[in-house]
This record gives structure tokens, C-alpha cells and sequence, in this order.
């Protein structure tokens, strides 16, 4: 039994986990805060903070274990996998150094632009105000993101969350007194996609492409969040998309990857392209270092190969020797969160149904909750993530609206993740803007 550090405590390690025990492991959770999900899969726990090296180390030895998979962001920007590989402890999740793909947004885009990759937006670095205000002009529309990790709600777009090109000056400058630059791109109008694929720096699994929701309430209104649910479709693509478009974003995954290679060293972990399909093709917005959550609990249930096997071969540089299959389901996630979730989130106990209390066929993923005495606590972030798989995303977003309008307590949910009405949407947006071109048969 291949013995498994996992390190986070989120709804993306609770389905890491509940992958990982299905492939045959043993887990070892190190986790900030008691997940009941990933408690109930774990031989033992221990609780401490995510980006304290030492202690992941400590506990990592004391249990003999040789394998790491390391689920959110923040150990990666901390270095645990250097600490971990010190100590010959293999690791699913690259180095401090190489986590920059995600912890900084202009170590991406002038990888990109050195070795040719052109699927960036127009784009400017600064690590002052001078220069700013002409670079907003030149552009029109842009989108400005902080150089480092926001938890996903640190980008701020033109006509959404910045209505003048003062106001775009003022949100960068801001930036710059807690950041050391400030990335500015070009607004890309299209839809964007999650591909999420496994690397050992020479061979790739990519996941099926998913479609994360960021805005809090229906109808894609409100502030942006962590994700507040997630969707991908039964024939393994998603409906606005084309085979072509997902080759073309896992190719651009494959030349980062060699990129970093030549660069640095081969990247083993996963590399996360936040793509988007536009009328000129498709374009990188973002990397991420981790599985994305959401996006996680759509497509390893999905996964039919052994993902213990999986992550053994990724930390040892052996992934060309598997061959990944998937189920051909659909699935729709949609994400319980606390009232008032994200500018003023009440926390409180919750009860959450299960398939024995409560009837539900949805898989059920613990984000950031906390599990006491009495009963399952609401943080101030994400609660309990819900999972329908059927033969049709009608079939599987019924499952998880089912599921998510049971939870007890001060909560919310988005009904429309996953509904005809809002995939139409996606639809008629790309035939809008690519005049018809390329249609889907």
C-alpha cells in the first residue's frame, strides 16, 4: 500500500483524497483546519499551517512516507516540495521557483514571450506608476492583475469592476504598495475554459476541459469568488468548444512545460491553463500550479485509471507509461457557500445531507469548513461542494441542485450552474463573436 502525504484541507484535497484511497493508498493529511471528508479517508491527520515546511517534513518522516501530493497554492509559494524533496521525498507539485507559472503572472507571460508562445494578450509589466496611465489608454479595455496570489479575487476588469481609466490608475497603484508589479493585459472577449493536465516534464495526462463559474449569484451577477461551481460534458469536450480548440490549449501546455524544462528543470505537477476560445483562436489568461477547485472534483471522479499510480508517476518521471482513461459522464458542481459569501460571509453550523441521511446521489466535497464536537462549522469561504455524473448534463446538474438545496443553515448556492438556459448562453456568445465559423456538427 503506497503510503501518501497529502497536504490542504479543501474541497479539491477532499476529492484528491477520495481518488487517491480508490487507487489503493494510505493517507496522511496534514490539513489547517479538520475537513470531515478527508478525515474519514485519512489512516492519521495532523493540523498545522499549510506553508510551515518544518512541520510537513516532520510529520511526512515520522510516518515513513515517500510520496507528497500537494493540493493548494500556498504550500507550493512556501517551498514545501523543496523541503519535501531534501528529503528524498517525491512530490506531485513543482518548486517554489516553478510555482512562479502561478504565484507570478509576469514570470508566465515573459516565459511565453521569450520562447515564442504566442497565445498571450497584449500585455505590460510595471513595477511603478509611471507609464501606467498611457499603457490603459493604448489599450482601451484591459484587465489588471496583482503579480502574485489573490485567492482568485484580486483581478480587476474594465466595465465591470472599473468603470474609468482613473479608477484603473488608482486600483494600480494600490496594487503596487502590496505587490512588487502589476500586470495589465488586454480584455479578450470569449469563453474561457479550465485545462487542467498532470506532467513529469516530458509526458502529459490532460484532463477533460471544464467551465468554472466565478461570479456569486445567477445569471453570472455579482462579485468574483474562489469558483462557486463548475461543469463538463458527457463526450469529454464542453458545448461551445471544439476538438480542435482543446488540442490547440493542451499543445500550448506541452511547450510551457518544455519551455520551463530548458529553462529550469523538468516541472512535475500540474499545470492548469485558464484558457479562452476567442474569434482569433485560443488564448492563455492564466497558469495555475495546483488542481483547480472547482474544477478538481469535475473530472477525477471521471478518472478510470489508478491515480495513486498516476501521482507515483509523475514524481518519478514515468507518466509516458500510463495511459489514461475517463468515463464519458457529465458533471455539474455547485458550491454551498455562507450568506452574504464573498464581501461580508457569515459563518455558522450547517448540516449537510448524505446519501444516508438525506437520500442524495451527488458526491459530496468539504471545502472550508471546520469539524467540531457538535457538528460542521461554515468558515468565511466555500462550505460543501456538491457533484451530480450522468449520461447528460441535465441528468447531472439535477443530481447536484438536489443535493445543494438541502443544506441547512445561513447559506447559498447558484441554481443555474450546469442549466440549459445558462449553456445556451455560453453557445450563442461564441457563435456571436465567431460569426458561425466552425460550428459544431
Amino acid at each position: 500500500m503506497e503510503k501518501i502525504i497529502l497536504v490542504g484541507n479543501g474541497a479539491r484535497e477532499n476529492a484528491i483524497a477520495d481518488a487517491l484511497i480508490k487507487g489503493g493508498a494510505e493517507i496522511y493529511a496534514y490539513m489547517q483546519l479538520l475537513n470531515p471528508g478527508i478525515r474519514k479517508s485519512a489512516k492519521k491527520y495532523e493540523i498545522g499551517k499549510l506553508d510551515d515546511s518544518s512541520a510537513i517534513v516532520k510529520f511526512a518522516k515520522e510516518n515513513e512516507v515517500k510520496l507528497a501530493v500537494i493540493g493548494p497554492e500556498a504550500p507550493l509559494a512556501a517551498g514545501v516540495v523543496d523541503a519535501l524533496e531534501k528529503e528524498g521525498i517525491g512530490c506531485v507539485g513543482p518548486t517554489k521557483a516553478l510555482a512562479q507559472l502561478e504565484t507570478s503572472k509576469s514570470f508566465t507571460r515573459e516565459l511565453l514571450k521569450k520562447h515564442n508562445i504566442d497565445v498571450s494578450p497584449k500585455f505590460g509589466v510595471f513595477m511603478e506608476a509611471k507609464g501606467i496611465a498611457e499603457f490603459l489608454e493604448e489599450l482601451g479595455t484591459y484587465v489588471i492583475k496583482p503579480d502574485g496570489l489573490t485567492g482568485g479575487k484580486g483581478v480587476k476588469v474594465f466595465g465591470e469592476h472599473i468603470m474609468s481609466h482613473d479608477e484603473g490608475l488608482k486600483y494600480c497603484e494600490e496594487v503596487l504598495e502590496t505587490h512588487p508589479r502589476v500586470v495589465i493585459e488586454e480584455k479578450l472577449e470569449g469563453e474561457e475554459f479550465s485545462l487542467q493536465s498532470l506532467t513529469d516534464g516530458e509526458s502529459f495526462l490532460h484532463f477533460p476541459p471544464v467551465q468554472d463559474h466565478k461570479r456569486a449569484f445567477d445569471g453570472d451577477k455579482g462579485p468574483n469568488t474562489g469558483g462557486m461551481g463548475s461543469y463538463s460534458d458527457a463526450d469529454l469536450l464542453l458545448p461551445f468548444l471544439e476538438d480542435e480548440d482543446v488540442r490547440e490549449a493542451e499543445k500550448v501546455t506541452e511547450r510551457v512545460a518544455a519551455a520551463i524544462k530548458k529553462d529550469y528543470r523538468p516541472y512535475r505537477g500540474v499545470m492548469y491553463g485558464g484558457f479562452i476560445k476567442t474569434a482569433k483562436g485560443v488564448k492563455l489568461i492564466e497558469y495555475n500550479a495546483r488542481l483547480g477547485d472547482p474544477e478538481a472534483m469535475n473530472v477525477l471522479p471521471l478518472l478510470k485509471t489508478n491515480f495513486t499510480e498516476v501521482c507515483k508517476a509523475v514524481a518519478e518521471g514515468k507518466l509516458g507509461k500510463i495511459d489514461a482513461e475517463f468515463e464519458r459522464k457529465a458533471t455539474v458542481c455547485k458550491y454551498v457557500v455562507p450568506e452574504g459569501y464573498p464581501d461580508s460571509p457569515k459563518a455558522g453550523r450547517i448540516e449537510v445531507p448524505t446519501y444516508e441521511k438525506g437520500g442524495i446521489k451527488a458526491l459530496v466535497y468539504y471545502a472550508a469548513v471546520d469539524e467540531k464536537e457538535d457538528g460542521i462549522y461554515m468558515t468565511k469561504s466555500r462550505g460543501v461542494a456538491f457533484v451530480g455524473m450522468g449520461r447528460s448534463l441535465q441528468e447531472a446538474e439535477k443530481i447536484a441542485e438536489q443535493a445543494a438545496e438541502k443544506v441547512k443553515g445561513g447559506v447559498f448556492h447558484r441554481k443555474d450552474i450546469g442549466t440549459e438556459n445558462l449553456i445556451s448562453k455560453r453557445i450563442e456568445h461564441i457563435r456571436k463573436i465567431t460569426g458561425g465559423k466552425n460550428e459544431r456538427k
